[in-house]
């Protein structure tokens, strides 16, 4: 609890999911907050919850590609509160197509949400961690960061990028013996609705993408992966794999190789929905 008590900690993405766990799990544990979300319903869903537990909370919609709001977002949550010790980058979406069916719109969107959102966090908010004294960055990856998948060509990019820059700003602030932790979430399988609120690639049936991702592979709460980052950061752990399946599939990449892509080629083949639509 001492890590977190009396603290403040930034949220984004916690309109559901992963991102509202995380606020009432923090709310529960005595850190004040600041959340943010372009789904304002979900956002103010979300504070009336941490409010019911006691949290002291300031909310804003926030769209974490727009990089002059973050940065502006990032002075206002310091000059409210007087100090940030956390920051939890968290926001993020899904699209779901080949690379041959896929706009460059889709992929751009993409990769400005789910990687220039996570480094526009990082950069704003950097400067008032190293103030703090006990600062602590946490950005959300994903076992889609750890190898990648056909049909997901995008979200890896954007993953796969995310893991390289908050590795390397790990790296950097031991270098430069600043008073900020960096830790790499990559989730498996979550119960959310990024599959549901997902876009696809012209052929492909959105439905079927996402009944396939809430049946087959979301395996693990979005509260148990909140209890995962959060044990993460309690230990200063460098990199966090929540679920089974992010644990079995990252063995399979580090012992395999290069060759982990033949295995899911083949397993691809035979599981991965390839419906088509009639346009």
């Amino acid at each position: 609890m001492s890590e977190f008590r009396g603290r403040v900690a930034v949220v984004t993405g916690a309109g559901s999911g992963i991102g509202r766990a995380l606020a009432l799990e923090l709310a529960s544990r005595g850190a004040r907050l600041a959340l943010s979300d372009v789904d304002s319903v979900g956002l103010a869903a979300t504070v009336a919850a941490v409010e019911q537990r006691g949290a002291e909370v300031r909310s804003d919609h926030l769209d974490v590609s727009e990089r002059g709001s973050v940065l502006d977002y990032a002075e206002t949550v310091r000059r409210h509160f007087g100090v940030v010790n956390q920051v939890y980058n968290n926001a993020g979406i899904a699209f779901h197509g080949d690379v041959e069916k896929t706009e460059f719109k889709d992929l751009e969107r993409v990769i400005d949400v789910d990687f220039w959102g996570v480094v526009n966090g990082t950069k704003a908010f950097l400067p008032h961690l190293i103030e703090s004294g006990d600062g602590h960055v946490v950005n959300v990856s994903s076992l889609f960061g750890l190898l990648s998948i056909p049909s997901q060509s995008a979200y890896n990019a954007a993953k796969f990028a995310v893991r390289g820059f908050t590795e390397a700003l790990r790296q950097e602030m031991l270098i430069a013996r600043h008073p900020v932790h960096v830790t790499c979430v990559h989730p498996g399988g979550i119960k959310t609705a990024i599959a549901r609120n997902a876009t696809v690639a012209e052929g492909q049936d959105q439905k079927s993408v996402a009944e396939f991702f809430d049946r087959r592979l979301a395996k693990t709460t979005p509260e148990q992966a909140a209890l995962v980052i959060l044990r993460g950061v309690e230990k200063n752990k460098a990199r966090v794999l929540i679920g089974n399946d992010a644990r079995a599939l990252d063995a399979l990449a580090r012992v395999t190789g290069s060759r982990y892509q033949d295995i899911i080629v083949r397993l691809s083949s035979r599981v991965l929905p390839r419906t088509t639509t009639q346009r």
